[in-house]
């Protein structure tokens, strides 16, 4: 299988139009280079342009989603269309919405249609930023492909390993997790993409952002771990395609030779006895 992480600069002075036809052509151009392909987390307006979010919030099925389904059914691929500030609409299915935001990840598949919506769960900025002004998710969210099932997260879910845990215990053996993670912890984001990796003994493709926006320098290094914790590929800090080639297979393997997930007590609603 093969996966390209189109690891984005998300410019300060550029507009969400622009971003949206820029991304869409980078999607386009991985036809026949790639099986999956993952964006960062809210590449639209920036993870850190925390005063943006509420003017640039779309509707689920709104301008990004359009764009995106276009560009995964034009190239042929599976698109994580990383996330976008979502704003609901109201359970009453009217064209008011409830003024809630969401930090929302998109998967479309091959033919342009939405395979899975996740909205993302562990909200950062403690008592400011996203952690304000965005509702939580609440749903643990899988999408099955031919060749594997996606475990999906977001950015500082990556922080929380029970979540990873649960993904796997609903059948995912490749992890994906689109980012807008800042330089200064780029230390973490290494380390936690492998310990990820090798806990749940499965594939890690995490995707960031490059650049600098809101002030915040981005980490960029997006990296593919394998079940074993060795990194296959890893970006640098600027703009760029990164590609691998895997094998999904590698992760039942992994678990057949060295079979530690067996060995779970804690946090298994029937223990071992």
């Amino acid at each position: 299988m093969r996966a390209s992480l189109l690891q984005i600069d998300v410019n300060e002075g550029e507009s969400i139009e622009s971003r949206r036809a820029r991304a869409a052509s980078l999607v386009r151009d991985q036809a026949g280079a790639a099986d999956l392909v993952v964006l960062p987390e809210l590449w639209t307006t920036g993870a850190f342009a925390y005063e943006d979010f509420g003017s640039e919030a779309e509707p689920l099925e709104g301008p990004t989603y359009e764009a995106m389904a276009k560009a995964a059914s034009d190239a042929g691929v599976w698109l994580h269309a990383g996330s976008i500030p979502e704003r609901a609409a109201s359970d009453s299915g009217s064209a008011a919405d409830d003024g809630t935001l969401y930090n929302t990840s998109l998967v479309f598949s091959p033919s342009g249609d939405l395979a899975a919506a996740y909205r993302k769960i562990h909200r950062f900025g403690f008592d400011k930023g996203e952690a304000v002004l965005m509702g939580a998710g609440e749903e643990l969210v899988t999408v099955r492909l031919p060749e594997t099932t996606l475990g999906v997260a977001t950015c500082y879910d990556l922080r929380f390993p029970e979540l990873f845990r649960g993904l796997v215990d609903a059948g995912a053996a490749t992890l994906v997790v689109p980012a807008g993670w800042p330089e200064r912890r780029r230390a973490h984001w290494t380390l936690l993409a492998q310990a990820r990796a090798v806990e749940n003994q499965a594939f890690v493709l995490a995707c960031g952002t490059a650049g600098t926006h809101a002030g915040v320098p981005q980490a960029g290094h997006s990296i593919v771990v394998d079940p074993w914790g060795e990194v296959l590929a890893e970006a640098g800090a600027g703009e760029q395609v990164l590609t691998v080639e895997f094998d999904p297979g590698k992760v039942a393997v992994t678990r057949d030779q060295f079979p530690a997930l067996k060995d779970r007590v804690l946090g298994l609603a029937a223990p071992r006895r």
